[in-house]
């Protein structure tokens, strides 16, 4: 588990990367499911910086949503904008 923290500068340049992202994971109706952390996580190995979308007009389920989901892939929370979620997980050191 990546127990580094992001400071405030780091989290800064995130947030400017991630502007241009379009979401790539889109949490609906069901909620947070296996499939739904599955994605994320391929998404996260494959980008290290993600936008997920999260449907409904609930503020505190999707933040709930946002806190299990950062637990569940090991990423970090850069930003939530109302229904848009930034995570970011460092890419893994190949083996080589």
């Amino acid at each position: 588990m990546a127990t580094n923290k992001l400071n405030s500068k780091e989290k800064k340049a995130l947030k400017a990367r991630a502007h241009q992202l379009h979401a790539v994971v889109l949490i609906g109706q069901h909620g947070l499911t296996t499939e739904v952390i599955t994605e994320t996580n391929r998404n996260l190995d494959a980008h290290e910086l993600i936008k997920v979308q999260v449907a409904g007009d609930d503020r505190a389920a999707r933040i709930a949503i946002a806190e299990e989901l950062c637990k569940a892939t090991d990423a970090e929370l850069i930003q939530h904008i109302g229904k848009q979620l930034v995570l970011f997980r460092p890419k893994a050191e190949s083996a080589e």
